[in-house]
C-alpha cells in the first residue's frame, strides 16, 4: 500500500491491517504503532502484538522481546529494497509504476 511521503505511517496500519485476516496471528511492530487505537484494533481482530511501549507511555505492557528481535528480518528487507537505485531515489512519476518496480524488486530479492 502506497502513501504520501509526508505520512506517518502509524496512520495507515489500521487501513493496511485491515485488508488482511491477521486473527491468529502476532503482529510485530516497532514503538511507533504502540497507539492505543492500532493495539485495540489488533486484539479485537483476535490476533496478539508484539509491540514494545514508548518510554512516555503511563500504561506499560508486557513485550515478548525474544520475539521482537525478529523484526530486524522486515528492516533488512527494506534495506535491499534500498539497493534498487530506481526504488531509493523515486524516478518513477506515477504511483502505479512505482508499485510495480517494488513488487518487481521484492520477486527478485526473494528469488536469490
Amino acid at each position: 500500500m502506497l502513501s504520501c511521503g509526508n505520512t506517518h505511517d502509524s496512520t495507515q496500519a489500521i487501513e493496511l491491517l485491515g485488508k488482511i485476516d491477521i486473527s491468529e496471528s502476532n503482529i510485530l511492530g516497532d514503538k511507533v504503532y504502540a497507539s492505543k487505537s492500532i493495539r485495540s484494533y489488533i486484539v479485537e481482530q483476535g490476533a496478539n502484538y508484539t509491540i514494545p511501549p514508548r518510554s512516555c507511555d503511563s500504561e506499560q505492557w508486557y513485550c515478548d522481546w525474544w520475539n521482537y528481535k525478529e523484526r530486524h528480518l522486515i528492516e533488512c528487507f527494506f534495506q535491499k529494497l534500498k539497493w534498487f537505485r530506481r526504488i531509493a531515489t523515486r524516478y518513477d512519476k506515477l504511483d502505479s509504476s512505482f508499485l510495480a518496480f517494488v513488487l518487481l524488486a521484492s520477486i527478485s530479492i526473494l528469488l536469490k
